[in-house]
């Protein structure tokens, strides 16, 4: 079962931008869904593979990229974290600042889906 120190250890290790230490806590059949993509879901990644790539092009697409201000919850096998994300996308110099959230599915103590949202934010 899931706990608030888990789901702060993944958070920890997704500030360590090392794909091999976020994909440790996910399970082998995992999926993501990610918040941009062409589908009312954004885009999906099923699969170890799939999941790990998507993964490490946020980290190519941010290389900065900084989640704080969060706080988690845990529900049976549920888990969500509350985040704000910080950073700078690649070959753009303005900086991004977003508050978001995962939504995570947990399966023999590993991440079988990552659900993530993040908030519009409109240029003023």
């Amino acid at each position: 079962m899931p706990t608030v120190d888990l789901l702060k250890s993944i958070l920890d290790a997704f500030n360590s931008r090392d794909v091999d230490a976020v994909m440790a806590f996910f399970d082998e059949d995992c999926v993501l869904e990610m918040p941009r993509g062409p589908h009312p879901w954004g885009s999906r990644h099923e699969g170890f593979a799939a999941v790990r790539r998507a993964l490490q092009s946020r980290f190519d697409g941010i290389p900065d990229v900084r989640y704080g201000d969060d706080q988690h919850y845990v529900a049976g096998d549920t888990g969500m974290s509350k985040w704000t994300l910080r950073g700078t996308p690649a070959g753009r110099g303005q900086p991004i600042e977003v508050r978001g959230c995962d939504f995570f599915e947990f399966r023999g103590g590993k991440v079988a889906r990552k659900d993530s949202y993040w908030k519009i934010v409109d240029p003023a």
